[in-house]
């Protein structure tokens, strides 16, 4: 059970990655980025996991702006 409640690249410190994204309250993709941005350099494919970071900020970041556009009217 330890490999699914806590494994090793969880526990790099003093909290749990989602420990602090819960309390930080951020939503699915927001906790990814965090997620991913924290644990790339203790799993084997560290790259792996920064581009998957980069892909939910890039979602995220896609998101805002089209709300911006919406908001202003801009296309």
């Amino acid at each position: 059970m330890e490999k699914v409640n806590h494994p090793k690249h969880y526990n790099k410190g003093k909290i749990e990655v989602i420990e602090a994204i819960e309390d930080w309250d951020l939503n699915f993709s927001e906790g990814n980025v965090v997620k991913y941005v924290a644990r790339h350099r203790f799993k084997g494919e560290p790259l792996e996991d920064l581009k998957k970071a980069r892909w939910y900020l890039e979602r995220l970041i896609s998101s805002l702006e089209s709300k911006s556009r919406e908001h202003t009217g801009d296309d």
